[in-house]
């Protein structure tokens, strides 16, 4: 491959992940019908698994998914959507990471307390 002739076309790059202002358009909020509920990540134990703060007041240990692994880098203190387990309550497979701005979206509308 010749290196001489080659050109990469540098993009834009927007951090936020949201539109260019930073203003959110659509936000995923948790299914009450699926089970899901909003938890914050309290700790990070390995082997992709993490300690979620429910806000349904259980604390249970979150799974990431295979699928998810490497798309969703989660750290101490990200706002994630988890799904319990049917089986045991006290587990749960985390199923959506929010941005910062979709993180303030949710608390001017009230889904974070």
């Amino acid at each position: 491959m010749n290196l001489a002739n080659y050109r990469s076309k540098k993009r834009k790059s927007n951090a936020s992940g949201g539109s260019p202002d930073g203003e959110v358009v659509r936000v995923r909020t948790p299914r009450k019908e699926n089970g899901e509920v909003l938890a914050t990540v309290s700790s990070l134990l390995g082997a992709n698994r993490v300690r979620l703060q429910c806000m349904d007041g259980v604390v249970r240990m979150g799974r990431i998914p295979g699928s998810k692994k490497k798309r969703m880098w989660v750290r101490e203190g990200d706002i994630v959507i988890a799904t319990p387990w049917e089986i045991q309550d006290e587990k749960a497979d985390v199923i959506w990471k929010y941005t910062r701005p979709q993180v303030n979206w949710l608390e001017r509308k009230g889904f974070l307390k």
